[in-house]
């Protein structure tokens, strides 16, 4: 990745920026073509322009800073709120292809597979201890996509930084379009009367059950965000910044079990989330090369 900016007025944009702005007119075209499906289309799309043009300003406000701290913190800001908005807007879509939720599937191919339930298996063995250190596991991911992202840029410059942000929001994407071709509502939204064992804890399983109630939906499901998010971090840290790699590698793999131990997802949506990741490790470099050969093309013609 060269990181060249295309150039269209006074605008730069990177690969990143394509991406973001990309996948923000991809969910409002598809609102407007099946506006009769979506309740509040229109609303969604104005939201979808709006954040469009606040991420714009935003990066505008990076690319003027003067100061390293404010160019990175902006820069930050704009890649992560907006990665955030987007797995929330697709939850009007999730419906869109099927009409109903496939949770049916995932829970016969597991009970074939297993010959029980993982998620239900799994309270023979449930404490205070282990919930409390896979809630931590599942929640300290959201401070670790920031945290991670300063390491890279303060060591390794801004280049490596816009390489951990277009795989991980092109990871993001592959999973928004997963929720929409493959909806699956998630345990504690469609088998949660089946549960006995209660979740119990302390700091951290309150900040996780905070998170199920205010941040999450039936759905965003399989491939599940959280470990296909956790793995390209785990390997761009590895790319990026070893030391931090060993440190985020207990944290990454109890992640990994809780998902589904503290019943945001079935084990099929952890799989897959992980096979998302190495398929976007994969294909990320061609499109930041594809991207980088249309910004020299565009380039030669405005000279």
């Amino acid at each position: 990745m060269t990181n060249k900016r295309l150039t269209i007025g006074k605008l730069q944009f990177r690969a990143t920026d394509g991406l973001i702005l990309a996948a923000l007119a991809f969910f409002s075209v598809l609102a407007i073509i099946f506006y009769y499906q979506i309740d509040g289309w229109w609303i969604l799309v104005l939201k979808n322009i709006a954040v469009a043009a606040a991420y714009i300003l935003f990066n505008q406000f990076s690319e003027h800073a003067t100061k390293k701290f404010w160019k990175f913190f902006l820069r930050v800001a704009a890649v992560t709120l907006t990665y955030a908005y987007l797995f929330g807007a697709v939850d009007k879509f999730q419906l869109l292809i099927q009409g109903r939720w496939m949770d049916d599937y995932v829970l016969d191919f597991e009970q074939w597979t297993f010959g029980v339930q993982p998620t239900l298996w799994l309270e023979d063995f449930i404490s205070k201890p282990l919930t409390e250190w896979l809630m931590f596991s599942y929640v300290i991911y959201v401070p670790m996509y920031p945290v991670l992202c300063g390491i890279i840029y303060y060591l390794r410059g801004e280049l490596a930084m816009e390489d951990y942000f277009f795989t991980l929001g092109f990871t993001n994407i592959l999973c928004d379009i997963g929720f929409i071709l493959f909806p699956v509502a998630s345990p504690m939204y469609y088998i949660k009367q089946l549960y006995t064992v209660p979740l119990d804890g302390w700091v951290w399983t309150f900040l996780g059950e905070c998170m199920r109630k205010y941040l999450h939906f039936a759905g965003g499901s399989i491939p599940s965000p959280h470990t296909a998010a956790a793995t390209i971090m785990w390997i761009m840290a590895y790319r990026y910044h070893r030391p931090s790699f060993w440190i985020l590698s207990p944290i990454v793999l109890s992640l990994y079990v809780s998902t589904f131990y503290c019943r945001y997802h079935y084990v099929t949506d952890a799989v897959v989330g992980i096979l998302v990741a190495f398929l976007a490790l994969a294909t990320a470099p061609v499109l930041m090369k594809l991207w980088d050969k249309i910004a020299t093309r565009k380039a030669a013609s405005s000279t």
